[in-house]
């Protein structure tokens, strides 16, 4: 395979490596392959997922491709979304205001200095909740459709629970059949404020942010009237904050968005022998 060039970004924790592939350097059926062997730890770049640039339907900047760090591909990626529209912006393949393709729909993205926004794609209607125990710990899990399925869950306590425990049962159970669904566990601060952690499938383990899993959890925390703001202001793992903002009934938004800062945080060129086995 020919070298090319890859940006590392990180959103929150959520880290990506970001490959400019407008002139389709990684044809279509290659894009799996190459995330796992980039995102693996200590063999590769490491990192939660891989995200393809490329050309777009006419009516769009460019078009985007996400991929977990397991192979699997994602309709859509909060975060990772955010990421690419900041690097777009900052190699001109993009003005600061940009529309972005994606399998969930087209996004629209706003850039300024290191803070992104991105006009959400798709939110579905809530969906009943599902009573799982586990353990002795039983909890009711939301479905929430935001661009990928999310199971969401209020709880007490967040920072001593065992997330890679709870979360990995749940994604897989058979109230969320056949494809699974990210799992997010969530605590009201306030009536402005949300702390969610995420398990997240194709990563197979908890995540230090999750986009679309703090746009469901922000979504049905308001929709449960757990929390009374249109801004919601949201704490991730890894410690920084994510802004929800929505406009019509929390039920049914008319528009979601997502906001935040990213970090460009290295480039590089990708040899040959990441590719060996």
């Amino acid at each position: 395979m020919e070298k090319f060039k890859f940006y590392k970004y990180s959103g929150h924790g959520n880290d990506f490596v970001i490959i400019d592939n407008w002139n389709n350097i990684i044809i279509e059926n290659e894009m799996a392959t190459v995330s796992k062997l980039i995102c693996r730890q200590k063999f590769g770049i490491g990192a939660d997922g891989t995200v393809f640039i490329g050309a777009g339907p006419d009516e769009v900047d460019f078009g985007v491709r996400f991929f977990n760090s397991d192979g699997s591909e994602a309709d859509m990626c909060g975060n990772a979304s955010r990421c690419s529209a900041h690097l777009a912006h900052h190699i001109s393949i993009a003005p600061a205001s940009m529309s972005i393709k994606t399998k969930a729909g087209v996004i629209e993205a706003t850039v300024t200095d290191s803070t992104v926004s991105v006009l959400m794609p798709y939110v579905g209607k809530l969906e009943g909740g599902a009573r799982i125990e586990i353990d002795g710990f039983s909890q009711t899990y939301h479905r929430i459709n935001t661009g990928v399925s999310h199971a969401v869950t209020f709880v007490d306590e967040l920072d001593d629970l065992n997330v890679f425990k709870y979360g990995r049962a749940v994604r897989r159970h058979p109230s969320f059949a056949p494809e699974g669904a990210n799992v997010d566990f969530v605590k009201v601060l306030s009536p402005d404020t949300l702390a969610v952690r995420t398990y997240e499938r194709g990563v197979e383990d908890e995540t230090l942010a999750c986009g679309t899993g703090v746009v469901a959890s922000a979504i049905l925390a308001a929709a449960q009237k757990l929390i009374y703001q249109t801004s919601i202001t949201v704490k991730t793992r890894g410690g920084e904050d994510l802004t929800v903002r929505y406009e019509g009934p929390p039920e049914a938004p008319t528009k979601v968005f997502l906001e935040g800062p990213v970090r460009f945080t290295f480039s590089g060129q990708v040899e040959s022998d990441l590719f060996k086995k």
